[in-house]
């Protein structure tokens, strides 16, 4: 049985790979594990996002919990942040989220949180993977009044809402601000917050119908917020993806402002208003090599972890650091949530606009963004972790460093929830980059492909 869980909670295409089985049998599994200590009758918070297979996905993991002795509350549409602070708000054992983030509508997945808002590390799941191994079947099944009850919660948005309202000292009237919600989760909580902090967004990709969420839109399809701040002369774009855990942002004149802008711009005025932690950023291997030296200039250090906002957030609990992220937007405000908050994020991005009465552009050009190049080689699940054991491919690989070494970097890395090996370059020359990740994966499709 190959590992479950991948880099963010355990991911597929919904009834097909992540079946209706598979999503109880994790009910049952992660039930037991996260609460087989508890003295007390646990309870369960699950929300998601927008998709429709939620509904489904979310009733067979409840009736999991429910048939270990656990009690299941469901709150309905919320982002992943969301659950994360709502569970340590409510006081409840565990929380878990419906949801595939920014992966198209045909996907979903089952994310866990422990009882104080954090994901899973690795070996709490491996030991919920271990128990379904054993046959879940063999769990303690209760019968009668210590059967789990479900029930349902219809303030929980609302209540997020307040929380992130209350965050920051805000006044965003006479802001023009656009919103993409990416036909997700933060449909209703980002206006909202918006709204009550004084602006008047306008709010675009905000009527999902359960198999629209990231079709064109959203923090991974930027160009209609672009179209859309130009348009209107918006001050700021704001884009979030699925679930909203992760934002990136447009400023006045339609470019794109990215996660290592973001925490270039919050962290510089976070140490400059002596708050931040430590005066050290947390990202990852992918950021940008402008993002390292705009830190080095700037005299805040900046430290890297493997790919995955889980292991940023492993090193800052570890070091006693308050910001971190991935260029992708997921930014972690740790003095305010255990998780990226694509909400958080945005108000403290919007928060140093209103402050310093800069325009967006002047602030992001704290960094230079040098070019990279992106390209996914489409490969076999099973394959996508040994690629190196590939002669073939292992060889074109280190033909590339040689070839960069000294002006450019190459990352080559396996996708944690989808069947890719993701290629990245940087160096000085757009073109030429794009034409060796290109080349590079068509290696990798070719001797690994499905």
């Amino acid at each position: 049985m190959a590992r479950i869980f991948g880099t963010d909670g355990v991911r597929g295409i919904a009834n097909k790979e992540l079946t209706v089985e598979l999503a109880m049998n994790l009910g049952k599994a992660g039930a037991y594990v996260l609460t087989k200590e508890k003295a007390h009758k646990p309870t369960i918070l699950v929300g998601g996002d927008t998709r429709i297979s939620g509904g489904m996905l979310a009733n067979a993991l409840m009736a999991g919990i429910c048939s270990v002795g656990a009690n299941a509350v469901y709150v309905g549409i919320v982002p992943t942040p969301a659950i994360a602070y709502l569970t340590r708000h409510y006081g409840y054992d565990a929380g878990v989220v419906i949801s595939a983030s920014h992966n198209p509508a045909e996907y979903n997945g089952i994310k866990f949180f422990d009882g104080d808002g954090y994901k899973l590390p690795d070996l709490l799941e491996d030991e919920i993977e271990e128990v379904m191994r054993m046959n879940t079947s063999e769990l303690p099944m209760p019968v009668g009044g210590e059967v789990g009850r479900i029930t349902y919660r219809y303030d929980a948005r609302d209540d997020y809402v307040d929380f992130a309202k209350s965050l920051i000292d805000l006044d965003l009237s006479g802001l023009k601000i656009v919103i993409d919600t990416s036909e997700g989760a933060a449909y209703y909580t980002a206006p909202q917050t918006l709204k009550l902090l004084g602006a008047e967004p306008i709010v675009i990709h905000n009527n999902p119908d359960g198999i629209n969420i990231n079709r064109n839109c959203g923090s991974t399809h930027l160009e209609e917020l672009r179209a859309k701040v130009l348009e209107t002369k918006a001050d700021i774009g704001i884009a979030f993806d699925g679930d909203a855990d992760r934002m990136l942002a447009v400023d006045e004149l339609g470019n794109v402002v990215d996660g290592d802008q973001i925490m270039a711009v919050c962290g510089l005025y976070m140490r400059n208003q002596g708050k931040l932690k430590k005066d050290t950023v947390v990202a990852t291997v992918m950021s940008n090599l402008g993002f390292f030296q705009m830190g080095a200039r700037e005299g805040i250090n900046i430290v890297q972890t493997k790919v995955g906002d889980r292991y940023v957030l492993e090193y800052m609990l570890a070091n006693g650091c308050n910001l971190g992220g991935e260029q992708s937007g997921h930014v972690i405000f740790l003095d305010e949530n255990t998780t990226g908050d694509g909400l958080i994020s945005a108000l403290h991005l919007l928060e140093v606009v209103t402050v310093t009465g800069r325009k967006l552009s002047e602030l992001a050009g704290i960094m230079e963004v040098l070019p990279q190049a992106l390209v996914n080689a489409k490969v076999s699940n099973i394959k996508k972790e040994y690629y190196m054991d590939n002669k073939v491919i292992a060889s074109a690989i280190a033909e590339l460093e040689d070839k960069f070494a000294g002006a450019g970097r190459v990352l080559i890395r396996p996708s944690g929830t989808e069947p890719l090996v993701r290629v990245m370059i940087e160096g000085n020359d757009q073109k030429f980059i794009e034409e060796e990740a290109k080349a590079l994966a068509k290696i990798i499709e070719e001797n690994i492909g499905e």
